[in-house]
This record gives C-alpha cells, sequence and structure tokens, in this order.
C-alpha cells in the first residue's frame, strides 16, 4: 500500500470517527436537555428518564437540532423561553462533548 493510500485511510478512518463522536455527543445532549426539561415540568425520575429518551427520538425527524428544539420548547410551553432553551442546549452540548472525552 502507499503513503498516499495509507493517509487517505487515515481521513476516512478519523472521518467517521470524528462523525461517530459527534453523533454521540448529540444524543447525550438531548438526553441532558430532556432531563432538564422534565424537571421544569416536574416529572418523576422515571417519566424523567421516559421523556429523555422522547427528545432523543425527536432528533430524528429532520437534520440539525430545530426538531429537539420544537420538541422541547411545546412541551415546555411557557416553563421557558426561546433563549433560556436554546442557551441550555449549547451548555449541554458542551457538558455531553466534555463527559464523552472524559470516557475516552
Amino acid at each position: 500500500m502507499s503513503t498516499f493510500d495509507d493517509r487517505e485511510n487515515a481521513f476516512e478512518n478519523k472521518y467517521a470517527h470524528d462523525a461517530e463522536m459527534q453523533f454521540k455527543a448529540e444524543a447525550r445532549r438531548n438526553k441532558l436537555l430532556g432531563l432538564w426539561a422534565a424537571e421544569l415540568m416536574g416529572k418523576s425520575s422515571e417519566a424523567a428518564a421516559e421523556y429523555a429518551k422522547e427528545v432523543i427520538k425527536a432528533d430524528f425527524e429532520e437534520a440539525g437540532d430545530e426538531d429537539v428544539y420544537r420538541k422541547v420548547s411545546g412541551d415546555l410551553g411557557d416553563l421557558a423561553s426561546e433563549t433560556d432553551i436554546r442557551s441550555k442546549m449549547v451548555d449541554l452540548m458542551a457538558m455531553a462533548k466534555k463527559q464523552l472525552m472524559e470516557e475516552i
């Protein structure tokens, strides 16, 4: 195998790894967001865990974060503003990435 082939394989492997890590970070962020929203709604721990799963599933409706935002925003109603939810999503993404890096 040539050096070019080795480099190509290395780039492909890195891309696949980065994509997998991004997917895991988004799923974890969505879980954390669901738990946060469930707490605001006063759900029990079991109901909160189920709600977090619903938020994770909502992310598969379309590309990007808007599907998750719509789900949480619609369920929270007046309990949180758009700014609160979007800020929490950013904060929780950073937390999710940090948690994943600590697990490696």
